[in-house]
């Protein structure tokens, strides 16, 4: 019997999760705009609409969230962190309507992340805060989603994360760390977006992060010799499309043109037959608990495994039924394509805080 992804079980489960939390999830008080970016994410992909009302409460609570000062905490009146503000930014991007895209103070946003800039190119998540690779993609995919990057914001970032890449190919949080798929997957998309990607070693990254899927579970790994992690589909298996785009375009003609460069179909059994939980949500793997992260992630790598390439090359590899199928997901801002064109529409319109614009005489 082929597995299937029990698609009404987990939208309960997160539609649940807008209105009531166990309290199990107090120690994620000063995390909330990352649930909300978890549900919604996970919702968009699974195709479950939210009634207007639902999404425009969700605004406002993020508007709580967000400093005075620029940038967004965890929670209505804490302090502003690059990752809560990651997270707000794509939640609300998700929404993706007027309202939502106003509640963002794109002024203050830039002048919280110039005071979070390092002089060697990094960014701390806080002010007093620690440095790793996470700021940089969170600082890089806020700014651009938003329309804000400026010639100075980037100046020396793309080589502070090229020095993270260590000798097994892939990248650490900082200088000399041990490789590690998150960091990974926040380094290259970083990259990616400053249009730095060729920079990087390429062909050692593909190895390191081909070498992580394992070949027994399907699944992938987060670090070298560690256990298989369901959240690592999306944080590994969404390198290989960013991969592939930019071996191509540098002309490997050695490439597929239907398959990223992993087994699909393992992955898409992992998830769906060892991370489901019986009545919703999804897992790290068999015998964990379930929680919004993992669901989100999994969901995010099960697209990934799911669609290869868009437009006229898209190639889709549906494990199961039909009903197994997912909305494809942004490689780099992990939101749904669709959505990342819509805020970039909105927000090019819209000039860039402190930059002279010129009109034509």
């Amino acid at each position: 019997m082929p597995p299937t992804l029990e698609r009404e079980k987990h939208s309960l489960y997160l539609r649940r999760g807008l209105r009531h939390l166990s309290d199990a999830y107090e120690c994620l008080d000063a995390s909330r705009p990352w649930l909300c970016y978890w549900i919604l994410h996970s919702l968009e992909l699974l195709q479950v609409p939210l009634p207007q009302s639902v999404e425009s409460e969700i605004c406002e609570f993020l508007g709580q969230c967000q400093s005075p000062t620029g940038g967004f905490g965890g929670g209505p009146g804490q302090l502003a962190h690059l990752a809560p503000t990651y997270a707000a930014v794509n939640a609300l991007c998700i929404i993706g309507t007027e309202e939502a895209y106003n509640i963002i103070n794109r002024e203050k946003l830039l002048e919280f992340l110039y005071s979070l800039k390092q002089p060697d190119g990094s960014f701390i998540m806080h002010l007093g805060g620690e440095v790793d690779v996470r700021s940089a993609y969170c600082a890089a995919s806020v700014a651009s989603l938003t329309n804000i990057i400026t010639p100075t914001l980037f100046e020396g970032t793309a080589e502070w994360i090229l020095r993270c890449q260590n000798w097994e190919g892939g990248i650490g949080g900082v200088p000399g760390m041990e490789a590690h798929g998150g960091y990974t997957f926040c380094g290259l998309a970083a990259m990616t977006i400053l249009k730095k990607e060729h920079m990087i070693n390429l062909k050692s990254l593909l190895r390191w992060v081909t070498s992580r899927q394992m070949r027994f579970e399907g699944g992938f790994q987060g670090r070298c010799n560690k256990l298989v992690d369901g959240c690592y589909s999306f944080w590994q298996a969404g390198l290989l499309p960013l991969l592939h785009r930019v071996l191509y375009m540098q002309g490997d003609r050695g490439l597929s043109m239907t398959n990223w460069m992993f087994h699909q179909e393992a992955l898409q059994e992992y998830i769906l037959l060892c991370c489901q939980f019986p009545t919703g949500g999804l897992l790290d793997k068999p015998g964990k608990a379930r929680d919004f992260y993992h669901t989100c992630y999994c969901l995010s790598g099960l697209s990934v495994a799911q669609h290869f390439g868009s437009g006229d090359l898209l190639h889709e590899i549906i494990l199961g039924s039909e009903e197994n199928r997912l909305q494809p997901t942004h490689p780099v801002y992990n939101i749904c394509p669709e959505k990342v064109s819509q805020a970039f529409l909105y927000f090019l319109q819209k000039p860039i805080p402190g930059m002279k614009t010129t009109t034509p005489e």
